[in-house]
């Protein structure tokens, strides 16, 4: 009998018809290499009896889930109490990467990486300080123009660019649509660029940094989801040297977040040729037209081929060792 993975995709976020996209598409890759007995199950009251009962439990776990819960490390804690192993980064290297500000203060403080200047302010600071004081602090700070998002979330919902201090209280209201706390960052004119990190057992991989060239300047959720909006270039165009500093930088990334077997790290190389790190992504978009499986496939993978090296990796490590027991 093959080994059992389960594939899990959906969720209640924003992000629920990317995460179903990218779930049925791994799970398909995965099925036409016929070593794998695949199944996909939602996030519902249905889920801890199927990983939990003989007949139904898998050997391993692939969350694709995207947003909120799926990438905040809250599943993978409950896959990690039911003893079994699953793909991607632990819960508490997922917390920090899924909170954008405290990412960017962990790989700022190593150095050597680079990233925007931001501040990160709940809507409780704009509705007791004022808003137009704490704005007119903000540009002031941080000049124009700036690029407002949710502290905490992806596929770009909420993100808004602002050239005048005018438009600054929409973007900050669209903002919080999506998250409690905003962060509003410089907006770095450049190449925005992505670096794809996966550990097949035998080796880290980065894959080619893609280049991401959008008509509107902002790689947003329509561009992101709607084949024909976005122009993708694999290899960036960019020198080499600083292609290798991209490659570098994301892996630094990837190491000091503690990340582990597949991630997408995101960068704008500025005017001087310097990454700017954005973000970490732990559940990378796998749809038809997500950046990681486009590098892959500029790279020479065969994407079932690939993903199942993922599997066996992680199978091989044994990871679902149960906890020990307190004495106490």
């Amino acid at each position: 009998m093959n080994p059992r993975v389960l594939v899990l995709c959906g969720g209640l976020s924003h992000e629920r018809d990317v995460s179903l996209s990218s779930g049925h598409r791994v799970a398909g890759f995965l099925e036409d290499t016929g070593k794998w007995d695949v199944a996909i199950h939602d996030v519902d009251n249905a889920l801890l009896d199927f990983l939990t009962d003989p007949a139904t439990r898998p050997d391993i776990v692939w969350p694709l889930l995207h947003g909120s819960y799926g990438e905040d490390g809250s599943i993978r804690d409950v896959l990690e109490m039911v003893d079994l192993p699953y793909i991607g980064s632990r819960a508490k290297a997922s917390m920090l990467a899924w909170n954008k500000p405290i990412a960017k203060n962990i790989v700022r403080k190593i150095g050597r990486l680079h990233t925007p200047h931001s501040v990160t302010l709940p809507q409780e600071v704009f509705r007791e300080l004022g808003v137009q004081p704490i704005i007119n602090h903000i540009v002031n700070s941080l000049g124009l123009p700036l690029i407002v998002k949710p502290s905490m979330g992806g596929s770009a919902l909420g993100c808004t660019v602002v050239h005048d201090i005018a438009q600054l209280p929409q973007a900050l209201v669209d903002c919080f649509a999506y998250a409690h706390t905003a962060l509003i960052e410089h907006f770095v004119e450049g190449t925005e660029v992505s670096v794809s990190i996966l550990d097949t057992g035998d080796e880290i991989i980065a894959l080619p940094a893609l280049e991401i060239s959008t008509p509107h300047g902002i790689y947003d959720y329509s561009e992101r989801y709607t084949p024909g909006e976005t122009e993708f270039i694999v290899p960036a165009r960019l020198d080499s040297d600083v292609l290798e500093r991209v490659k570098d930088d994301a892996l630094t990334a990837y190491q000091v977040l503690g990340m582990r077997d597949i991630s997408r790290i995101d960068f704008i190389v500025d005017r001087d040729g310097i990454p700017q790190f954005l973000e970490a992504n732990v559940t990378p978009g796998m749809t038809d037209v997500s950046i990681l499986p486009r590098q892959a496939v500029a790279a020479g993978f065969n994407l079932g081929d690939l993903y199942s090296r993922i599997v066996e990796s992680v199978l091989s490590q044994n990871r679902n060792v149960p906890h020990e027991k307190s004495s106490l």
